[in-house]
Protein backbone atom coordinates (compact mmCIF):
# COMPACT_ATOMS: atom_id res chain seq x y z
CA UNK A 1 0.00 0.00 0.00
CA UNK A 2 2.87 2.34 0.78
CA UNK A 3 4.21 2.02 -2.78
CA UNK A 4 0.77 2.84 -4.14
CA UNK A 5 0.57 6.04 -2.08
CA UNK A 6 4.03 7.14 -3.24
CA UNK A 7 3.04 6.33 -6.81
CA UNK A 8 -0.10 8.40 -6.60
CA UNK A 9 1.81 11.30 -5.03
CA UNK A 10 4.00 11.44 -8.13
CA UNK A 11 1.30 10.43 -10.57
CA UNK A 12 -1.38 12.95 -9.71
CA UNK A 13 0.26 15.81 -11.46
CA UNK A 14 -0.46 16.99 -14.98
CA UNK A 15 -4.18 17.36 -15.56
CA UNK A 16 -4.45 18.15 -19.19
CA UNK A 17 -7.97 17.55 -20.53
CA UNK A 18 -9.10 20.83 -22.11
CA UNK A 19 -12.66 20.98 -23.42
CA UNK A 20 -12.96 17.59 -25.10
CA UNK A 21 -16.64 17.46 -26.12
CA UNK A 22 -16.92 13.66 -26.31
CA UNK A 23 -14.97 12.98 -23.13
CA UNK A 24 -16.96 10.85 -20.69
CA UNK A 25 -17.22 11.69 -16.98
CA UNK A 26 -15.75 8.94 -14.83
CA UNK A 27 -16.54 10.47 -11.43
CA UNK A 28 -17.62 13.69 -9.74
CA UNK A 29 -16.30 15.07 -6.46
CA UNK A 30 -18.48 17.83 -5.01
CA UNK A 31 -19.70 18.71 -8.52
CA UNK A 32 -16.12 18.73 -9.96
CA UNK A 33 -15.94 16.28 -12.87
CA UNK A 34 -13.11 13.77 -13.34
CA UNK A 35 -13.12 12.75 -17.00
CA UNK A 36 -11.99 9.41 -18.37
CA UNK A 37 -9.14 10.96 -20.36
CA UNK A 38 -7.95 13.02 -17.36
CA UNK A 39 -7.70 9.91 -15.21
CA UNK A 40 -6.17 7.83 -18.01
CA UNK A 41 -3.49 10.45 -18.59
CA UNK A 42 -2.59 10.41 -14.89
CA UNK A 43 -2.87 6.65 -14.46
CA UNK A 44 -0.71 5.85 -17.49
CA UNK A 45 1.94 8.47 -16.78
CA UNK A 46 4.13 6.25 -14.61
CA UNK A 47 2.46 2.88 -15.14
CA UNK A 48 5.69 1.22 -16.29
CA UNK A 49 7.37 2.14 -13.00
CA UNK A 50 4.85 0.12 -10.92
CA UNK A 51 6.07 -3.42 -10.28
CA UNK A 52 3.08 -4.89 -8.38
CA UNK A 53 -0.59 -5.64 -9.13
CA UNK A 54 -1.86 -3.56 -6.20
CA UNK A 55 -0.12 -0.49 -7.58
CA UNK A 56 -1.77 -1.07 -10.99
CA UNK A 57 -5.29 -1.58 -9.62
CA UNK A 58 -7.53 0.91 -11.48
CA UNK A 59 -10.21 1.15 -8.80
CA UNK A 60 -7.70 1.80 -6.01
CA UNK A 61 -5.95 4.42 -8.08
CA UNK A 62 -9.26 6.14 -8.76
CA UNK A 63 -9.99 6.15 -5.02
CA UNK A 64 -6.60 7.69 -4.35
CA UNK A 65 -7.17 10.31 -7.04
CA UNK A 66 -10.46 11.21 -5.42
CA UNK A 67 -8.64 11.52 -2.07
CA UNK A 68 -6.14 13.82 -3.75
CA UNK A 69 -8.96 15.98 -5.15
CA UNK A 70 -10.57 16.18 -1.71
CA UNK A 71 -7.33 17.26 -0.05
CA UNK A 72 -6.59 19.95 -2.62
CA UNK A 73 -10.15 21.29 -2.31
CA UNK A 74 -9.72 21.36 1.47
CA UNK A 75 -6.49 23.35 1.12
CA UNK A 76 -8.31 25.97 -0.94
CA UNK A 77 -11.21 25.99 1.55
CA UNK A 78 -8.74 26.74 4.34
CA UNK A 79 -7.29 29.51 2.14
CA UNK A 80 -3.77 28.12 2.28
CA UNK A 81 -3.28 29.74 -1.12
CA UNK A 82 -3.32 33.13 0.61
CA UNK A 83 -0.30 32.40 2.82
CA UNK A 84 2.55 34.88 2.08
CA UNK A 85 5.06 32.00 1.87
CA UNK A 86 2.88 30.22 -0.70
CA UNK A 87 2.39 33.35 -2.81
CA UNK A 88 6.13 34.10 -2.78
CA UNK A 89 6.98 30.52 -3.78
CA UNK A 90 4.46 30.52 -6.64
CA UNK A 91 5.65 33.88 -8.00
CA UNK A 92 9.25 32.61 -8.06
CA UNK A 93 8.18 29.40 -9.79
CA UNK A 94 6.12 31.28 -12.39
CA UNK A 95 9.19 33.30 -13.37
CA UNK A 96 11.25 30.13 -13.84
CA UNK A 97 8.47 28.32 -15.64
CA UNK A 98 7.95 31.22 -18.07
CA UNK A 99 11.60 31.31 -19.24
CA UNK A 100 11.24 28.80 -22.12
CA UNK A 101 8.15 30.65 -23.37
CA UNK A 102 10.16 33.86 -23.66
CA UNK A 103 12.52 32.30 -26.17
CA UNK A 104 11.88 31.83 -29.87
CA UNK A 105 12.74 28.20 -30.62
CA UNK A 106 13.80 28.78 -34.22
CA UNK A 107 15.98 31.77 -33.27
CA UNK A 108 17.48 29.83 -30.37
CA UNK A 109 18.27 26.96 -32.74
CA UNK A 110 20.11 29.39 -35.07
CA UNK A 111 22.06 30.87 -32.17
CA UNK A 112 23.01 27.38 -30.96
CA UNK A 113 24.35 26.43 -34.39
CA UNK A 114 26.32 29.68 -34.50
CA UNK A 115 27.70 29.05 -31.02
CA UNK A 116 28.87 25.57 -32.00
CA UNK A 117 30.53 26.78 -35.20
CA UNK A 118 32.24 29.54 -33.22
CA UNK A 119 33.38 26.98 -30.66
CA UNK A 120 34.70 24.58 -33.29
CA UNK A 121 36.46 27.34 -35.22
CA UNK A 122 38.41 30.20 -33.66
CA UNK A 123 39.12 33.51 -35.30
CA UNK A 124 42.23 35.71 -35.12
CA UNK A 125 41.45 39.39 -35.49
CA UNK A 126 42.55 42.94 -34.79
CA UNK A 127 40.39 45.96 -34.09
CA UNK A 128 40.23 49.73 -33.72
CA UNK A 129 37.91 51.34 -31.16
CA UNK A 130 36.42 54.81 -30.92
CA UNK A 131 34.91 55.06 -27.45
CA UNK A 132 31.29 56.12 -27.02
CA UNK A 133 29.03 56.07 -23.97
CA UNK A 134 25.91 53.90 -24.19
CA UNK A 135 23.93 57.01 -23.32
CA UNK A 136 25.64 59.28 -25.82
CA UNK A 137 23.66 62.04 -27.53
CA UNK A 138 22.75 61.65 -31.22
CA UNK A 139 25.31 64.36 -32.00
CA UNK A 140 28.15 62.50 -30.23
CA UNK A 141 27.03 59.21 -31.75
CA UNK A 142 27.18 60.64 -35.26
CA UNK A 143 30.59 62.18 -34.54
CA UNK A 144 32.01 58.82 -33.33
CA UNK A 145 30.51 57.00 -36.33
CA UNK A 146 32.02 59.47 -38.76
CA UNK A 147 35.39 59.15 -37.05
CA UNK A 148 35.50 55.33 -37.24
CA UNK A 149 34.25 55.46 -40.86
CA UNK A 150 37.08 57.82 -41.81
CA UNK A 151 39.60 55.46 -40.17
CA UNK A 152 38.16 52.54 -42.12
CA UNK A 153 38.48 54.53 -45.35
CA UNK A 154 42.20 55.09 -44.63
CA UNK A 155 42.77 51.33 -44.24
CA UNK A 156 40.76 50.49 -47.36
CA UNK A 157 42.87 53.11 -49.11
CA UNK A 158 45.99 51.05 -48.39
CA UNK A 159 47.29 52.20 -44.99
CA UNK A 160 48.57 49.54 -42.60
CA UNK A 161 45.92 48.49 -40.07
CA UNK A 162 48.32 48.10 -37.14
CA UNK A 163 49.98 51.47 -37.72
CA UNK A 164 46.59 53.19 -37.91
CA UNK A 165 45.47 51.33 -34.77
CA UNK A 166 48.43 52.67 -32.77
CA UNK A 167 47.70 56.17 -34.05
CA UNK A 168 43.88 56.28 -33.68
CA UNK A 169 42.47 53.49 -31.52
CA UNK A 170 41.05 54.46 -28.14
CA UNK A 171 41.67 50.98 -26.77
CA UNK A 172 44.70 51.64 -24.47
CA UNK A 173 46.21 48.22 -25.22
CA UNK A 174 46.78 49.26 -28.87
CA UNK A 175 49.41 51.80 -27.80
CA UNK A 176 50.60 49.90 -24.73
CA UNK A 177 52.49 51.58 -21.89
CA UNK A 178 56.24 51.19 -22.23
CA UNK A 179 56.83 52.93 -18.89
CA UNK A 180 54.94 50.09 -17.22
CA UNK A 181 56.52 47.49 -19.45
CA UNK A 182 53.31 46.89 -21.44
CA UNK A 183 54.05 46.40 -25.12
CA UNK A 184 51.55 47.76 -27.69
CA UNK A 185 49.36 45.06 -29.20
CA UNK A 186 48.64 47.29 -32.26
CA UNK A 187 44.99 46.23 -32.13
CA UNK A 188 45.81 42.52 -32.24
CA UNK A 189 43.47 40.40 -30.12
CA UNK A 190 44.87 36.97 -30.93
CA UNK A 191 42.54 34.00 -31.33
CA UNK A 192 39.12 33.84 -29.68
CA UNK A 193 35.94 31.80 -29.97
CA UNK A 194 32.31 31.82 -28.80
CA UNK A 195 31.41 33.63 -25.55
CA UNK A 196 34.88 35.22 -25.23
CA UNK A 197 33.90 38.68 -26.52
CA UNK A 198 30.79 40.82 -26.18
CA UNK A 199 28.31 39.38 -28.66
CA UNK A 200 28.19 42.22 -31.23
CA UNK A 201 32.00 42.02 -31.49
CA UNK A 202 31.99 38.23 -31.79
CA UNK A 203 29.22 38.40 -34.40
CA UNK A 204 31.04 41.02 -36.47
CA UNK A 205 34.31 39.06 -36.39
CA UNK A 206 32.74 35.78 -37.50
CA UNK A 207 30.73 37.50 -40.23
CA UNK A 208 33.78 39.24 -41.73
CA UNK A 209 35.75 37.30 -44.34
CA UNK A 210 39.44 36.56 -43.79
CA UNK A 211 41.57 39.50 -44.91
CA UNK A 212 38.67 41.96 -44.97
CA UNK A 213 37.72 44.88 -42.73
CA UNK A 214 34.21 45.01 -41.28
CA UNK A 215 31.73 47.83 -41.51
CA UNK A 216 31.66 49.99 -38.35
CA UNK A 217 29.60 48.35 -35.59
CA UNK A 218 28.68 49.34 -32.08
CA UNK A 219 29.15 47.61 -28.71
CA UNK A 220 28.73 48.99 -25.20
CA UNK A 221 32.32 50.28 -25.48
CA UNK A 222 31.77 52.34 -28.60
CA UNK A 223 32.29 51.94 -32.37
CA UNK A 224 34.70 49.36 -33.77
CA UNK A 225 36.05 48.08 -37.01
CA UNK A 226 37.62 44.63 -37.09
CA UNK A 227 39.97 42.95 -39.53
CA UNK A 228 40.03 39.15 -39.61
CA UNK A 229 43.48 37.63 -40.10
CA UNK A 230 42.75 33.90 -40.01
CA UNK A 231 40.08 31.33 -39.16
CA UNK A 232 41.20 27.90 -37.96
CA UNK A 233 39.77 24.79 -36.37
CA UNK A 234 39.87 25.14 -32.60
CA UNK A 235 42.71 23.49 -30.74
CA UNK A 236 40.29 22.69 -27.92
CA UNK A 237 41.25 23.21 -24.29
CA UNK A 238 44.10 22.04 -22.10
CA UNK A 239 44.74 21.18 -18.49
CA UNK A 240 48.33 21.94 -17.54
CA UNK A 241 50.58 22.42 -14.54
CA UNK A 242 53.44 24.90 -14.46
CA UNK A 243 56.47 25.97 -12.49
CA UNK A 244 57.10 29.71 -12.33
CA UNK A 245 60.30 31.47 -11.36
CA UNK A 246 59.50 35.18 -11.21
CA UNK A 247 61.65 37.88 -12.81
CA UNK A 248 63.79 38.00 -15.91
CA UNK A 249 67.22 38.22 -14.33
CA UNK A 250 70.22 35.98 -14.82
CA UNK A 251 69.53 34.53 -11.36
CA UNK A 252 65.94 33.55 -12.27
CA UNK A 253 67.19 31.94 -15.51
CA UNK A 254 69.78 29.99 -13.56
CA UNK A 255 67.13 28.75 -11.13
CA UNK A 256 64.67 27.61 -13.80
CA UNK A 257 67.49 25.74 -15.57
CA UNK A 258 68.32 24.00 -12.28
CA UNK A 259 64.68 22.92 -11.89
CA UNK A 260 64.60 21.70 -15.50
CA UNK A 261 67.76 19.69 -14.86
CA UNK A 262 66.10 17.94 -11.92
CA UNK A 263 63.07 17.12 -14.06
CA UNK A 264 65.40 15.60 -16.65
CA UNK A 265 66.77 13.41 -13.86
CA UNK A 266 63.25 11.98 -13.40
CA UNK A 267 62.16 14.14 -10.49
CA UNK A 268 58.35 14.34 -10.29
CA UNK A 269 56.87 17.53 -11.74
CA UNK A 270 54.36 17.88 -8.90
CA UNK A 271 57.10 17.78 -6.25
CA UNK A 272 59.27 20.24 -8.17
CA UNK A 273 56.34 22.68 -8.43
CA UNK A 274 55.58 22.40 -4.73
CA UNK A 275 59.22 22.99 -3.81
CA UNK A 276 60.36 25.62 -6.31
CA UNK A 277 57.40 27.35 -8.03
CA UNK A 278 56.88 30.98 -7.06
CA UNK A 279 53.23 30.99 -8.15
CA UNK A 280 51.73 30.90 -4.65
CA UNK A 281 48.20 30.26 -5.91
CA UNK A 282 49.09 26.95 -7.62
CA UNK A 283 52.30 25.57 -6.10
CA UNK A 284 50.58 23.51 -3.37
CA UNK A 285 48.42 21.93 -6.09
CA UNK A 286 51.52 20.86 -7.98
CA UNK A 287 51.29 23.89 -10.27
CA UNK A 288 47.87 22.86 -11.62
CA UNK A 289 46.07 25.65 -13.54
CA UNK A 290 42.43 25.88 -14.51
CA UNK A 291 41.43 24.54 -17.92
CA UNK A 292 41.96 27.04 -20.75
CA UNK A 293 41.70 27.52 -24.50
CA UNK A 294 43.06 29.94 -27.09
CA UNK A 295 43.20 33.58 -26.06
CA UNK A 296 43.00 32.91 -22.33
CA UNK A 297 46.72 32.96 -21.52
CA UNK A 298 49.61 35.19 -22.57
CA UNK A 299 50.77 34.11 -26.01
CA UNK A 300 54.20 32.59 -25.15
CA UNK A 301 52.57 30.45 -22.44
CA UNK A 302 49.74 29.39 -24.72
CA UNK A 303 52.10 28.53 -27.60
CA UNK A 304 54.36 26.45 -25.34
CA UNK A 305 51.42 24.55 -23.81
CA UNK A 306 49.74 23.72 -27.12
CA UNK A 307 53.08 22.64 -28.61
CA UNK A 308 53.31 19.69 -26.19
CA UNK A 309 52.03 16.60 -27.95
CA UNK A 310 51.66 13.92 -25.29
CA UNK A 311 50.01 14.09 -21.88
CA UNK A 312 52.62 13.96 -19.10
CA UNK A 313 55.37 15.61 -21.20
CA UNK A 314 56.72 19.05 -20.30
CA UNK A 315 58.27 22.00 -22.12
CA UNK A 316 61.73 23.46 -22.00
CA UNK A 317 62.04 26.68 -19.94
CA UNK A 318 60.42 29.66 -21.67
CA UNK A 319 59.90 33.30 -20.81
CA UNK A 320 56.81 35.51 -20.39
CA UNK A 321 56.41 38.93 -18.83
CA UNK A 322 55.83 37.17 -15.49
CA UNK A 323 59.15 35.33 -15.50
CA UNK A 324 60.36 31.87 -16.49
CA UNK A 325 58.08 28.84 -16.82
CA UNK A 326 58.11 25.12 -17.40
CA UNK A 327 54.70 23.72 -18.32
CA UNK A 328 53.48 20.12 -18.20
CA UNK A 329 50.51 18.85 -20.23
CA UNK A 330 47.98 17.05 -18.05
CA UNK A 331 45.04 16.51 -20.39
CA UNK A 332 43.81 17.55 -23.83
CA UNK A 333 40.14 18.38 -24.37
CA UNK A 334 39.30 18.39 -28.10
CA UNK A 335 36.03 19.97 -29.26
CA UNK A 336 33.13 17.55 -28.90
CA UNK A 337 30.29 16.99 -31.37
CA UNK A 338 27.28 19.30 -31.51
CA UNK A 339 25.04 16.74 -29.80
CA UNK A 340 27.54 16.33 -26.96
CA UNK A 341 27.92 20.10 -26.47
CA UNK A 342 24.32 21.13 -27.12
CA UNK A 343 23.15 21.22 -23.48
CA UNK A 344 26.26 23.08 -22.29
CA UNK A 345 26.06 25.58 -25.15
CA UNK A 346 22.38 26.21 -24.49
CA UNK A 347 23.10 26.84 -20.80
CA UNK A 348 25.81 29.36 -21.72
CA UNK A 349 23.50 30.94 -24.26
CA UNK A 350 20.64 31.39 -21.78
CA UNK A 351 22.98 32.89 -19.19
CA UNK A 352 24.49 35.37 -21.62
CA UNK A 353 23.09 38.59 -23.12
CA UNK A 354 22.73 36.66 -26.39
CA UNK A 355 19.47 35.20 -25.04
CA UNK A 356 17.97 38.65 -25.49
CA UNK A 357 18.13 38.11 -29.27
CA UNK A 358 15.81 35.13 -28.94
CA UNK A 359 13.52 37.09 -26.61
CA UNK A 360 13.51 39.96 -29.11
CA UNK A 361 12.24 37.56 -31.78
CA UNK A 362 9.37 36.60 -29.42
CA UNK A 363 8.56 40.27 -28.83
CA UNK A 364 8.39 41.00 -32.56
CA UNK A 365 6.01 38.07 -33.07
CA UNK A 366 3.83 39.24 -30.19
CA UNK A 367 3.73 42.78 -31.58
CA UNK A 368 2.35 41.39 -34.84
CA UNK A 369 -0.12 39.20 -32.94
CA UNK A 370 -1.45 41.80 -30.48
CA UNK A 371 -3.44 44.91 -31.26
CA UNK A 372 -1.26 47.78 -30.04
CA UNK A 373 -2.82 51.24 -30.18
CA UNK A 374 -0.62 54.22 -29.40
CA UNK A 375 -1.87 57.52 -27.95
CA UNK A 376 -2.33 60.49 -30.34
CA UNK A 377 -0.34 62.57 -27.85
CA UNK A 378 2.63 60.16 -27.92
CA UNK A 379 4.72 62.44 -30.15
CA UNK A 380 4.39 65.43 -27.83
CA UNK A 381 5.37 63.25 -24.85
CA UNK A 382 8.49 61.98 -26.60
CA UNK A 383 9.34 65.46 -27.82
CA UNK A 384 9.67 66.48 -24.16
CA UNK A 385 13.13 64.91 -24.39
CA UNK A 386 13.29 64.07 -20.69
CA UNK A 387 10.86 62.36 -18.29
CA UNK A 388 10.93 65.38 -15.97
CA UNK A 389 9.62 67.58 -18.80
CA UNK A 390 6.40 65.62 -19.32
CA UNK A 391 3.49 67.81 -18.20
CA UNK A 392 1.51 66.77 -15.12
CA UNK A 393 -1.85 66.80 -16.89
CA UNK A 394 -0.57 64.09 -19.25
CA UNK A 395 0.45 61.63 -16.51
CA UNK A 396 -2.99 60.02 -16.14
CA UNK A 397 -3.52 59.77 -19.89
CA UNK A 398 -3.22 56.53 -21.81
CA UNK A 399 0.16 56.08 -23.51
CA UNK A 400 -0.72 52.96 -25.48
CA UNK A 401 -2.97 49.93 -25.27
CA UNK A 402 -2.13 46.24 -25.71
CA UNK A 403 -5.39 44.47 -26.60
CA UNK A 404 -7.59 45.27 -23.59
CA UNK A 405 -4.83 46.52 -21.29
CA UNK A 406 -4.17 50.26 -20.93
CA UNK A 407 -0.70 51.59 -20.04
CA UNK A 408 -0.66 55.11 -18.65
CA UNK A 409 1.91 57.84 -19.23
CA UNK A 410 2.86 57.93 -15.53
CA UNK A 411 3.97 54.28 -15.65
CA UNK A 412 6.34 55.12 -18.48
CA UNK A 413 7.60 58.29 -16.73
CA UNK A 414 8.40 56.29 -13.58
CA UNK A 415 10.33 53.81 -15.73
CA UNK A 416 12.13 56.58 -17.65
CA UNK A 417 13.29 58.38 -14.51
CA UNK A 418 15.41 55.34 -13.65
CA UNK A 419 17.45 56.15 -16.77
CA UNK A 420 17.54 59.92 -16.54
CA UNK A 421 20.49 60.26 -18.92
CA UNK A 422 18.76 58.35 -21.75
CA UNK A 423 16.55 59.82 -24.47
CA UNK A 424 12.81 59.24 -24.23
CA UNK A 425 12.51 57.79 -27.73
CA UNK A 426 14.98 54.98 -26.95
CA UNK A 427 13.42 54.42 -23.55
CA UNK A 428 9.94 54.27 -25.03
CA UNK A 429 10.88 51.44 -27.41
CA UNK A 430 12.44 49.47 -24.54
CA UNK A 431 9.45 50.20 -22.29
CA UNK A 432 6.96 49.09 -24.93
CA UNK A 433 8.87 45.83 -25.47
CA UNK A 434 8.91 45.25 -21.72
CA UNK A 435 5.15 45.83 -21.43
CA UNK A 436 4.47 43.47 -24.34
CA UNK A 437 6.43 40.73 -22.54
CA UNK A 438 4.69 41.53 -19.24
CA UNK A 439 1.29 41.24 -20.91
CA UNK A 440 2.29 37.91 -22.46
CA UNK A 441 3.51 36.54 -19.10
CA UNK A 442 0.37 37.68 -17.29
CA UNK A 443 -1.77 35.81 -19.84
CA UNK A 444 0.36 32.69 -20.19
CA UNK A 445 -2.17 30.56 -18.33
CA UNK A 446 -4.81 31.50 -20.90
CA UNK A 447 -2.64 31.22 -24.00
CA UNK A 448 -0.40 28.23 -23.19
CA UNK A 449 -2.25 25.09 -21.97
CA UNK A 450 0.97 23.24 -21.10
CA UNK A 451 2.14 26.16 -18.94
CA UNK A 452 -1.26 26.33 -17.21
CA UNK A 453 -1.23 22.59 -16.54
CA UNK A 454 2.30 22.54 -15.10
CA UNK A 455 1.59 25.60 -12.96
CA UNK A 456 -1.61 24.05 -11.61
CA UNK A 457 0.31 20.88 -10.79
CA UNK A 458 2.86 22.88 -8.82
CA UNK A 459 0.22 24.98 -7.04
CA UNK A 460 -1.78 21.94 -5.99
CA UNK A 461 1.34 20.05 -4.94
CA UNK A 462 2.53 22.97 -2.81
CA UNK A 463 -0.87 23.33 -1.15
CA UNK A 464 -1.06 19.60 -0.53
CA UNK A 465 2.39 19.64 1.07
CA UNK A 466 1.36 22.47 3.43
CA UNK A 467 -1.91 20.72 4.28
CA UNK A 468 -0.21 17.36 4.97
CA UNK A 469 2.29 19.20 7.15
CA UNK A 470 -0.51 20.64 9.27
CA UNK A 471 -2.87 17.68 9.36
CA UNK A 472 -0.51 14.70 9.50
CA UNK A 473 3.26 15.23 9.71
CA UNK A 474 3.41 17.93 12.40
CA UNK A 475 0.73 16.16 14.42
CA UNK A 476 2.56 12.84 14.34
CA UNK A 477 5.84 14.40 15.48
CA UNK A 478 4.42 16.79 18.11
CA UNK A 479 1.55 14.74 19.54
CA UNK A 480 3.64 12.45 21.75
CA UNK A 481 0.59 11.31 23.76
CA UNK A 482 -1.29 10.40 20.59
CA UNK A 483 1.72 8.47 19.29
CA UNK A 484 2.05 6.59 22.61
CA UNK A 485 -1.66 5.78 22.60
CA UNK A 486 -1.47 4.46 19.03
CA UNK A 487 1.56 2.33 19.98
CA UNK A 488 -0.23 0.90 23.03
CA UNK A 489 -3.29 -0.04 20.96
CA UNK A 490 -1.07 -1.89 18.46
CA UNK A 491 1.35 -3.50 20.93
CA UNK A 492 0.67 -7.00 19.57
CA UNK A 493 1.56 -5.84 16.04
CA UNK A 494 4.88 -4.46 17.30
CA UNK A 495 5.58 -7.67 19.31
CA UNK A 496 5.95 -5.64 22.53
CA UNK A 497 9.19 -4.06 21.32
CA UNK A 498 10.09 -0.82 23.20
CA UNK A 499 8.74 2.30 21.48
CA UNK A 500 12.14 3.99 21.33
CA UNK A 501 13.62 1.06 19.37
CA UNK A 502 10.96 1.18 16.61
CA UNK A 503 9.84 4.80 16.82
CA UNK A 504 10.40 5.47 13.08
CA UNK A 505 8.09 2.61 12.03
CA UNK A 506 5.46 3.50 14.64
CA UNK A 507 5.49 7.16 13.53
CA UNK A 508 5.08 6.11 9.87
CA UNK A 509 2.12 3.88 10.79
CA UNK A 510 0.63 6.66 12.93
CA UNK A 511 0.87 9.08 9.99
CA UNK A 512 -0.95 6.60 7.76
CA UNK A 513 -3.59 6.20 10.47
CA UNK A 514 -4.07 9.97 10.83
CA UNK A 515 -4.30 10.30 7.04
CA UNK A 516 -6.95 7.56 6.77
CA UNK A 517 -9.07 9.08 9.57
CA UNK A 518 -8.82 12.51 7.94
CA UNK A 519 -9.76 11.16 4.49
CA UNK A 520 -12.71 9.28 5.96
CA UNK A 521 -13.95 12.55 7.48
CA UNK A 522 -13.49 14.44 4.18
CA UNK A 523 -15.38 11.74 2.28
CA UNK A 524 -18.17 11.79 4.85
CA UNK A 525 -18.68 15.52 4.26
CA UNK A 526 -18.48 15.23 0.45
CA UNK A 527 -20.66 14.08 -2.40
CA UNK A 528 -18.83 11.54 -4.56
CA UNK A 529 -20.31 9.63 -7.49
CA UNK A 530 -18.60 7.12 -9.78
CA UNK A 531 -19.95 6.04 -13.16
CA UNK A 532 -19.64 2.28 -12.74
CA UNK A 533 -20.21 1.67 -16.44
CA UNK A 534 -17.26 3.87 -17.41
CA UNK A 535 -15.10 2.37 -14.65
CA UNK A 536 -15.90 -1.16 -15.85
CA UNK A 537 -14.93 -0.21 -19.43
CA UNK A 538 -11.71 1.31 -18.16
CA UNK A 539 -10.75 -1.76 -16.13
CA UNK A 540 -11.52 -4.01 -19.12
CA UNK A 541 -9.36 -1.88 -21.46
CA UNK A 542 -6.31 -2.27 -19.22
CA UNK A 543 -6.80 -6.00 -18.80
Amino acid sequence: MKKLIVFVGVLFSIQITFGQKKDKVLATVNKEAITVSEFKNIYERNLDAIDNEEGRDVTKNLDLFINYKLKVAEAYRLKLDTLPSYIKEIEGYKKQLAIPYLQDSSRTAELLKDAYYRTKYEVKAKHILIRLSENATPKDTLKAYQKISAIRDRILGGEDFERVAVETSEDPSAKGDLKKGIQPNRGNLGYFSAFRMVYPFEDAAYNTKVGQVSEPFRTRFGYHIVKVDTLRESRGELEVAHILIKGNTAESKKKIDMVYGKLEQNQRFKHMAQEYSEDTSTKMKGGLLRRFGSGMMVKPFEDAAFAIEKEGEYSKPFQTRYGWHIVQLKKKHPIKSFDELKVDLKTKLMRSPIAKLSEKAVIEKLKNKYTITESPSLKSILDAGNANNVSKYQLDQELFRINDRSIQVKTFVTYAKRFSNRFLLDLYQNFKDQEVINYYKENLEKSEPAYASTLREYKDGLLLFELMQQKVWDKSSKDTLGLKSFYDKNLVKYKSKPLNSIKGKVMNDYQNYLDSVWIADLRKKSTITIDKKQLKKLIKSYK
